[in-house]
This record gives structure tokens, sequence and C-alpha cells, in this order.
């Protein structure tokens, strides 16, 4: 697996970002975050006050909006640890956009040093921790998705497959265009719904086609979109993110 940047050793220290979905709705993937990193030797620090990342505003067109939103996070990382964030929506916003986004403003040179630091859970926990993996758990056939931010802002589309690959009595399934999107987008999933559907139950029916028990993905995003429409359809399959799957095995 070729590395998507150049990465530090590892930290004695990280900051978590736990993006606005964890925190409203999946509070465990973000301390299953902070356990796997803490099983590590790692400690995470988690700023209070930090908010949304300006993603929602930003794609919808409102830089001005959005930029009020990030500026409000800059402040919350001073030391010079990484930013690890359980989220590759979030964590593309960050590293890619916050540069531009604060090209021209007086924390023009801060949104750099942010953005620098910035780590997605997954290539931190492969690229950094090189982290190893003891499965604990019953033999499973799971289908991974990875969002789109994380595949194609990010580059990586393989930090979450090569975490899997090293659980012993899971089977990794290939749905068939794995690589599409689900649907969700963010404010994409409200404006276009009939299109967005259409997405998703296609996405909903790869994944049951190949055969999974169980999906899993790093963008909580994603596991709303994908996890309700299956449930909507009753299916049986259900969805985690990669965080809560990787502790839950391996515990």
């Amino acid at each position: 697996m070729t590395p998507v940047k150049l990465y530090p050793p590892r930290p004695e220290r990280v900051y978590l970002f736990g993006t606005c979905l964890i925190d409203m709705f999946f509070p465990e993937a973000g301390l299953d975050a902070v356990r796997l990193l803490e099983r590590e030797g790692i400690e995470v620090v988690y700023p209070d006050n930090q908010t949304c990342c300006g993603q929602p505003a930003y794609t919808s067109g409102y830089h001005d909006e959005a930029r009020e939103v990030a500026r409000a996070q800059l402040g919350l990382f001073p030391e010079p640890w990484p930013i690890i964030v359980p989220s590759g929506s979030c964590g593309g916003m960050m590293r890619k956009h916050y540069p531009a986004l604060f090209a021209g403003t007086p924390e023009e040179q801060q949104a750099r040093d942010v953005a620098s630091r910035i780590f997605e859970l997954t290539e931190f926990l492969v690229h950094v921790c090189q982290l190893k993996l003891e499965d604990k758990g019953g033999e499973e056939k799971v289908a991974m998705h990875t969002s789109c931010s994380a595949r194609r802002e990010m580059g990586l589309a393989d930090t979450g497959p090569a975490l899997l690959a090293q659980l012993g009595q899971v089977e990794l399934v290939e749905q068939v265009r794995s690589a599409e999107c689900c649907g969700f987008g963010g404010t994409f999933a409200v404006r276009h719904p009939q299109v967005s559907a259409a997405m998703v139950e296609d996405k909903s029916q790869a994944i049951e086609q190949a055969g999974a028990e169980h999906f899993v993905t790093s963008d909580c995003g994603c596991l709303m979109n994908i996890g309700g429409h299956l449930a909507h359809r009753g299916s049986d399959v259900a969805g985690e993110h990669i965080a809560s799957y990787l502790w839950r095995r391996t515990s």
C-alpha cells in the first residue's frame, strides 16, 4: 500500500475531532476510536468546544458562513499533535479545503497548519500506528463502503480494507461498483432526493448481493444513509462504523 503523504512516527498524544454526526448520532463510534488509539499507548485529547468542520455550508456554496464555522475550530488545536478525524468527509474538508477557504485571511497560516496535521482514523491506524489486530469474533462476511471523500479527496480506498483483512474470521466481500457513491453527499440528498434514493437503493442491493452479513464504513453519513435504507427494506444486513467494528472484534 503506497502512502498518500509522509507520516510521522507514532506520537504520544493526539487530538480527536469527533464530527457532528458522531457527536449527535454515533457517540459510541467516537469512544471506540479513542479506545483503539489508547490501546496503542496514545493519549487522546478531545477539545470540548469543537463543533462542525464547516463542510455543509462550504459544499452548498456559502463560503463566508463556512469560514465562520471553520474559524471556530482553528484555535482548538494549539499543540503540534496530529488531529485524528473518524470521517473521510470531515477529514477531507479540513485537510484539502481549509487552506483555500482561508487563503488571503489572517488565519491562512493557522489553517494550513491545522490541515497539515489532519489524519483520517483508518489512515492513522495503518500508516502511523501500524496497527496489528487479533480477531476474537466468529466467522462473518463483511462489505466495506469507503466514502467518496475518503476515496477521492484523501486517497484512502485501501486503509479500511487493510484493517479488516487482518481479522482472520472475517471474509471481506466485494460489492459490484464498490467505488460508487451511496447517494448521501450531505446536502446532495436534500437537494436531489430522488437521485439520492436511487443511488442508495443500488448500493444496498449491491451489498446484499455480495452476500454480506454486515457492512462497515468510516463515515457516519454513509452509515446513516445505507443502514437506514437497508433497515427500511427489511434487510438483515446491519451497518457499523469501522472503529466500533474493530474494537468489538478485538477487545
